[in-house]
């Protein structure tokens, strides 16, 4: 059996969202992106700071890595705790991994308190993601089953059955390409050779994260 980490579910960006809250005349601007690499990620955040050179703040933070192995976030000067930690709190608290988000804090003259800033900053990355489309990353196998036309009807009516969608090209034979969660290959490999006398082809690749549709 596979480690259970290796096999659990985990989110994505598939498009990243802006999020802003205003609070006591400051503006909190939040940016989400997808990062596969540190690289990525810090390219963002420069991005972001060139973009926003005339603001007080562009505080960050960033998860990396399937079982969010790398994790970075800065308070870019503001008080110890109130700015970075907060965000990356929402980033762990969403189960979204590879994604950085850049929160831009314009000041409005009114001093918050630590409290107030911890709120906002949680608020202004909370708008972020949710403006930011997610999608669920599975642990499975892609499987490509290769048959005549006499067996496509069956084969697409046990994986409609299923609710597992079809690539399909049609060519001298039909091919289908699938993607199945990791407990699931065993049955629906069963329940294809059972569906076409054996006749279809099956391939399995080796296992890997892919995007729930």
């Amino acid at each position: 059996m596979e480690s259970d980490h290796r096999m659990e579910p985990y989110k994505i960006i598939a498009y990243g969202g802006k999020g802003e809250i205003e609070e006591k005349k400051s503006r909190f601007i939040a940016h989400v992106a997808s990062a596969e690499t540190e690289e990525e990620a810090i390219a963002f955040i420069e991005a972001k700071r060139r973009q926003f050179w005339d603001a007080r703040h562009n505080c960050y933070a960033y998860i990396l890595g399937e079982q969010a192995q790398t994790v970075r976030f800065s308070d870019d000067g503001e008080p110890t705790g109130t700015a970075g930690r907060p965000i990356l709190e929402v980033l762990v608290n969403s189960g979204i991994r590879n994604l950085v988000v850049v929160v831009t804090r314009y000041f409005g003259g009114v001093l918050l308190g630590t409290g107030g800033l911890v709120r906002a900053y949680t608020k202004a990355a909370q708008a972020g993601l949710a403006a930011s489309d997610v999608r669920t990353m599975c642990y499975g196998y892609e499987i490509l089953l290769v048959t005549d036309y006499n067996g496509i009807g069956k084969i697409q009516y046990l994986l409609g059955q299923r609710g597992i969608p079809v690539e399909a090209d049609y060519a001298e034979q039909v091919s289908v390409r699938i993607r199945v969660p990791y407990e699931d290959k065993e049955s629906v490999v069963h329940e294809v050779t059972e569906a076409t006398a054996g006749k279809a082809k099956i391939t399995v690749s080796d296992p890997l994260y892919y995007m729930r549709e």
